[in-house]
């Protein structure tokens, strides 16, 4: 299985408004880079569709270090919080319906064909591919919305 490294953030000026997200994908020495974004959103869903686009970006199965300075979406996949939501009908343990199924769906997916591990770094402390990331997803957002 290849290994793959990913590093991924996302962005929002308010919370919701205009978003964007990063993503790095390193191979065997190669990166490529990938950003997109969305006009009325939320920091939460862009960390989600950057992780998302970057996994989906691979075109075989392979071992991934997924790294985000997202506590959200770390602790959604290893803490089991989104497969708890998924099987319970996307409702979390207070009977409220959890935010950003849609996502988590395909993120789970996503976790079904890699093998992925997920790192979290704390963000704007200077972690270079946190930082390039971050760059991305505003450049995004700022040029397009």
């Amino acid at each position: 299985m290849k290994q793959v490294e990913i590093f991924t953030d996302g962005a929002c000026s308010g919370n919701p408004g205009p978003g964007g997200w990063g993503a790095i994908l390193r191979f065997a020495g190669v990166e490529k880079e990938l950003c997109g974004g969305e006009e009325n959103t939320t920091n939460n869903r862009m960390e989600l569709s950057a992780a998302i686009a970057a996994l989906s970006a691979l075109n075989q199965p392979c071992r991934v270090q997924l790294t985000t300075d997202s506590q959200y979406v770390v602790n959604g996949i290893q803490k089991g919080w989104a497969k708890k939501w998924r099987a319970n009908g996307w409702r979390k343990s207070d009977k409220t319906p959890a935010l950003n199924a849609d996502l988590w769906q395909a993120l789970l997916d996503l976790c079904d064909i890699h093998d992925v591990s997920f790192h979290w770094v704390r963000g704007h402390a200077g972690h270079p591919e946190n930082e390039r990331c971050d760059r991305l997803a505003v450049q995004y957002y700022t040029s397009h919305f």
